[in-house]
This record gives C-alpha cells, structure tokens and sequence, in this order.
C-alpha cells in the first residue's frame, strides 16, 4: 500500500487570480485557498497497483486544517475496506476493521514504518508541507469546462517514481492524480471527486472510532 497511500500525499493539494504561470505560483494559490478553509472533503478514486496486482482503489478523505486533523476511511481495495486512520499533530491511529483493533503510534514513529509511505497525515491538506521535499514542475496546461486545468509533475530528483497531479484553477483544488514508476509505466490512475470545504465538518466526528475496539499502543 505505499505507492497507495503516497498517492494521499499528492491528492492533498486541496484547497482565485486570472493565469498562474509557474508551478510555484500554483502551488502557493492552492495553499492559499487550503487555508481559508474550516474543513476539507473529498475522494479519491481509481486503479492502482498493490501486492504487484492492479485493483480498485476507493478512499475518503475529511480535514480540518487548523487543528492538524485528518480522517482517512477506505473503501477499496477489500482488504482495507472499512479500516481508518486518524491522524493529528501527536498520534496516529489506525482502525483494523476486521481485528476491531485501533493501533495508536506516536506521529514521528508512524511516518517511518511500512505502509504508510512516509506520509504525515496531519498534513493531508498542505500542498506546501506535502510538496516541501519535491522537485515540482509544471508539464501541461488544458482547458476544461471553460477552466484552466495545469499539469503538475513532482519527483525527488533522479530517475525515481514521479506523481503527476491535475489542478483545475476553479477552486485551484486537484482534480486526477497519476503515479508512474521509474520506467514511466502508471501505476496508479485516479480522480478527486466529492471535494467540498466548509461543510461544518467537527473535531468530534473525526476523531471518532468504535468505542469497544481493542487499543494497542505502540
């Protein structure tokens, strides 16, 4: 799952000014527009390749960017349906719907263990913490539905896996997300849907999890 949930990484370029010229330029309007949000929600969709298999990938994503809080909950593949992480500025906790465990992992921790692909999910909505360590560049610019859509591409440098990302200058939020591999193959293929801000989403609802589930700290 870490090319998986690397994608969030990318997709968190969530969030108007006529023609962004740079990738810098979009960037700081996404972030701009990020900040004035109460709370962030949107899904994620599509195919990607886990387990050297390509399958379905469904996620959901809610934030409130203000207090470093965000709830991941998964739909697809199956064998992570229904599983959540909620993650803030200290801990991450990691729902196992199967088991009815919550694993709870110090945010420093957590970032640095197998599946979770390095992400710090209290920054899911920070297109400038996100993208700090990325070589970031702008490929393309299209139009749709009378607005402008600029093609991103991040890399670390080098001949690594590059992420390309769609950013739609109606909103400046993300639109579709691409992860290719260093031979240049996509290896993840999916779409932003449901965005919304101001929803009047809670801390409470958030960080809710099933009360009878087992607690594993780490």
């Amino acid at each position: 799952m870490k090319r998986t949930l690397t994608l969030t990484l990318a997709v968190a370029a969530c969030g108007s000014l006529a023609s962004a010229q740079t990738a810098k330029d979009i960037i700081s309007r996404v972030d701009a527009a990020q900040k004035n949000a109460r709370d962030v929600s949107f899904k994620v969709s599509g195919t990607a390749n886990v387990e050297s298999s390509s399958q379905k990938i469904d996620f959901d994503v809610k934030a409130i960017p203000a207090q470093s809080l965000a709830r991941v909950t998964f739909n697809a593949p199956d064998s992570l349906a229904d599983n959540v992480i909620v993650a803030d500025k200290q801990t991450v906790r990691n729902y196992l719907y199967l088991t009815n465990q919550i694993t709870e992992t110090p945010l420093n921790k957590a970032a640095g263990q197998a599946g979770l692909g390095g992400v710090d999910f209290t920054q899911l909505t920070n297109t400038a913490a996100l993208l700090r360590n990325y070589d970031v560049k702008l490929v393309g610019t299209t139009s749709s539905g009378g607005a402008k859509l600029y093609q991103l591409e991040a890399s670390m440098g080098g001949a690594g896996d590059r992420t390309r990302v769609w950013i739609t200058d109606a909103g400046w939020r993300p639109t579709r997300v691409q992860v290719l591999s260093t031979g240049g193959k996509v290896v993840a293929d999916l779409n932003v849907t449901n965005y919304k801000v101001n929803a009047g989403l809670t801390v409470t609802a958030l960080r809710s999890l099933p009360k009878d589930a087992q607690v594993i700290r780490r």
